[in-house]
């Protein structure tokens, strides 16, 4: 038999402090929650599908033509005579609103092409602008502009 210790009589209850494990549980929770969201579900990818000839049962083993890259669309902007004229892609254009056309025209085919804005030095800023807020309007996301060197001197 033991003896009686003296410890027994002055022990106190446990107390479990659970709020911190529970928010430790909810920190998990959403952080998976959080990560597993943004996995894109395989059906949404977007793919190519090659036709099937007229009467064929069979697949094809011939994969797509590739699509040819978008051009870059150049417009220059010269002035002449105190008259400023633009051109889209070496085609001149009668004015800013023919353009603009011209440019949402090319935004339906390919909002991502690359828009280069090429003026010469004598050209107002504010035609330069309104021309970059055109492409910008038009849904186009790359508008570039294009510099020449200064001369030497």
């Amino acid at each position: 038999m033991r003896p009686p210790s003296s410890f027994l009589g002055r022990r106190t209850p446990i107390d479990l402090q659970l709020t911190p494990m529970i928010d430790c549980v909810f920190l998990l929770m959403v952080y998976f929650i959080w990560s597993s969201s943004f996995t894109i579900a395989e059906q949404l990818l977007p793919s190519q599908l090659s036709p099937l000839p007229q009467g064929s049962g069979s697949t094809i083993d011939t994969a797509p033509e590739p699509i040819d890259d978008f051009e870059p669309l150049v417009v220059r902007l010269s002035i002449s005579d105190g008259r400023v004229s633009w051109t889209l892609r070496d085609v001149p254009t009668k004015s800013l609103q023919q353009l603009a056309a011209a440019l949402s025209a090319a935004a339906r085919i390919k909002r991502d092409a690359p828009v280069i804005v090429h003026p010469q030095p004598a050209v107002p800023l504010g035609v330069v602008i309104d021309v970059y807020d055109l492409a910008r309007l038009a849904g186009f996301v790359k508008v570039q502009f294009a510099a020449s060197r200064a001369p030497d001197g």
